[in-house]
C-alpha cells in the first residue's frame, strides 16, 4: 500500500518536488565557497582602507595618488589572500572563533604590513611613504577585516538558525549509529544541517520517532522519498556490515542528482586531522595524519627557524652566563644530553643546561626531577625553577629536530612506560616536540607521578595538534612568556 501510494501521487510528487526547488534558495552555504568569497572581501577591503587612509592623510584636494602608494596597495591585498589563510582566518565560521579571531586579525594583517615594510626597505623605498598613512591604514585594515569577519558569522548563524541554509538530511539508518549523527546535528544547528527522517528496515520502528525524528520505512523508500523532493541530501548510517543494504540503497538512488554521503562508524577511534585523502584514485579515510604536510610544514619550518635565531640573538649572552655558571658550580659538562623521541617516534639527541651532580643510574632507568631532589646543583635548581635549562633546545630548533611549541620530548623510557597504559600516548610524536607547548602553559608540566596526570597532557598535546595554525603557535610562545618559565611545577 504504501508503494502504491506513492505511484498514485507521482505527479503531485514531481510537481511538489519541482515547486520545492523553485521555492527554495538558490544560495547553498559551503566552507570552501564562503571562504573564498571572504578572501575576496578580505582583499577589497585591503585596497579601500589602503586608498581610504591615503585620503585621510592627504585629504580630497592633495591631487593624484603616487603609483608608489598604488604598488603597495595592490601588493597588500594580494599578500593578504596568500597570507590570510595560514593564519586560520577561513577555517570554521562557528560562534566559538570570534574570541580569538581579533588576535588572528592582527597577527595575520600585522604581517602583511611587516612584508610590505620589508620590500620598501630592501628596495630603498621606506622614506617615500608616510607613517601617519601607514599607521591608520593598519588601524582601519584591522577593524574592517575583523568587522566582515563578524557580519559573515552573524549572517551565517541568522540564515542557518532560520533554515534557509539548512539542508535537509535523511538517515538511510536508524541504528547506534544513525542516532548518534541524529543528536549530534540536533545540538548543531550551525552546521547548517537538519535531520528530517530516517529509513531503516527494522519495521518495530516505522511510523515511531528515534531521537525526535520520525522512522518512515524501509530502506527500499529512499527513492521515493528524494523523488518527492522531502531532502537534500542522502546519508548512508547503516554499518559495514549492511553491504547488501548500502549497495541497494546506492542503486535505487543511481538515476538521482541528490547528495548522498556515507557515514563511517568511527565514534570510537581515536581522530587526529581525520579526513578523506584520494591515493592513486582511491578514497583513503585518514583516521590519524600529521597536519605538517605541504604548505603547512614549511611554514612551521621558517617559523621555527626565524624566531629560534630572533631568541638565540636576544638571549645568547644570558645563555653565556648560565654556560660559565654550570661549570664552576660543580664538576661535569656543560650541557646535558639525552636521546628522547622526536617527529614520527625517530630518536633524536635533545640539550639542556645540566643542573644535576654527575651521578650513575641502572641502564634503561631515568629517574625523573622531584621536588627538592638532592642530585639538583644550587645553580642547576634556580635552571629549573625558571625553566632556563632549557634554552640549548633553540639549537635543536634550528638543526630541525625540534620546534619551539610543540609537545615536550619524553625521556624513550619514560615513553616505553606510558604507551602501555594510554592509547593515544604515541599520536603526540605526529609533529615535532616543542620547547614549550600547550599542556605545559595550561599548568600540565612537571613530574606526572600518575595516570591522569598525563593523560591531561596527552589530551592537550593532542588538542593542539588537532587544532594547529601559526596563530596558535604564537598565542602558546605570548603566554609562555607571561606564565611559562616559572611554575610551580617546575623543579
Amino acid at each position: 500500500m504504501r508503494h502504491d501510494r506513492f505511484r498514485g501521487n507521482g505527479m503531485l510528487a514531481r510537481i511538489s518536488h519541482e515547486r520545492g526547488i523553485m521555492e527554495r534558495p538558490i544560495l547553498r552555504e559551503s566552507s570552501a565557497t564562503v571562504g573564498r568569497l571572504a578572501r575576496l572581501g578580505d582583499a577589497l577591503l585591503v585596497l579601500l582602507t589602503g586608498y581610504g587612509a591615503w585620503y585621510f592623510r592627504h585629504g580630497f584636494d592633495f591631487g593624484p595618488i603616487h603609483a608608489n602608494y598604488h604598488v603597495a596597495v595592490f601588493m597588500a591585498a594580494l599578500a593578504a589572500m596568500v597570507l590570510f589563510p595560514l593564519f586560520g582566518l577561513y577555517r570554521t565560521w562557528q560562534w566559538r572563533e570570534l574570541g580569538w579571531l581579533a588576535g588572528k586579525v592582527v597577527l595575520a594583517w600585522g604581517s602583511v604590513l611587516a612584508l610590505l615594510l620589508l620590500f620598501a626597505f630592501l628596495l630603498k623605498q621606506a622614506e617615500f611613504y608616510s607613517r601617519v598613512w601607514y599607521v591608520a591604514w593598519g588601524v582601519s585594515g584591522a577593524v574592517a577585516v575583523w568587522c566582515h569577519h563578524l557580519l559573515v558569522v552573524l549572517i551565517l548563524h541568522h540564515l542557518r538558525r532560520s533554515g534557509v541554509l539548512a539542508r535537509r538530511v535523511l538517515l538511510v539508518g536508524a541504528g547506534d549509529l544513525g542516532r548518534e549523527v541524529a543528536r549530534r546535528l540536533a545540538t548543531s544547528p550551525e552546521s547548517g544541517y537538519r535531520v528530517v527522517g530516517y529509513l531503516d528496515d527494522d519495521r518495530r520502528l516505522w511510523r515511531r520517532e528515534v531521537e525526535g525524528v520520525q522512522v518512515f520505512g524501509g530502506v527500499d523508500e529512499v527513492a521515493q522519498r528524494v523523488e518527492a523532493g522531502e531532502c537534500d541530501e542522502v546519508w548512508l548510517t547503516l554499518p559495514l556490515r549492511a553491504e547488501h543494504r548500502i549497495r541497494s540503497a546506492l542503486h535505487a538512488l543511481r538515476f538521482s542528482t541528490v547528495t548522498v554521503r556515507f557515514v563511517p562508524n568511527i565514534f570510537g577511534f581515536q581522530l587526529l586531522n581525520y579526513s578523506v585523502t584520494a591515493i592513486a584514485g582511491t578514497p583513503i579515510l585518514d583516521i590519524s595524519v600529521t597536519p605538517m604536510r605541504g604548505i603547512n610544514r614549511l611554514v612551521k619550518a621558517i617559523e621555527d627557524r626565524f624566531l629560534a635565531l630572533l631568541i638565540l640573538a636576544v638571549a645568547g649572552p644570558l645563555m653565556v652566563v648560565i654556560a660559565v655558571a654550570v661549570k664552576l658550580s660543580s664538576p661535569g659538562p656543560v650541557l646535558f644530553v639525552q636521546t628522547r623521541h622526536g617527529w614520527d617516534g625517530r630518536p633524536i639527541r635533545i640539550y639542556k643546561f645540566r643542573t644535576m651532580y654527575l651521578h650513575d643510574e641502572p641502564e634503561g632507568q631515568v629517574t625523573p626531577a622531584r621536588r627538592d631532589d638532592a642530585r639538583c646543583t644550587p645553580v642547576g635548581r634556580l635552571l629549573r625553577r625558571t625553566s632556563l635549562d632549557e634554552l640549548p633546545q633553540l639549537i635543536n630548533v634550528l638543526q630541525g629536530r625540534m620546534s619551539l611549541v610543540g609537545p615536550r620530548p619524553h625521556a624513550v623510557e619514560h615513553n616505553e612506560a606510558w604507551k602501555e597504559k594510554i592509547d593515544a600516548y604515541m599520536l603526540r610524536h605526529k609533529v615535532k616536540p616543542g620547547i614549550t607547548g600547550w599542556a605545559q602553559v595550561n599548568g600540565w608540566r612537571g613530574e606526572t607521578d600518575t595516570l591522569d596526570k598525563m593523560e591531561r597532557r596527552i589530551e592537550y598535546d593532542l588538542y593542539y595538534i588537532e587544532h594547529w595554525s601559526v596563530w596558535f603557535d604564537l598565542r602558546i610562545l605570548w603566554l609562555t612568556l607571561w606564565k611559562g618559565f616559572v611554575h610551580e611545577n617546575a623543579y
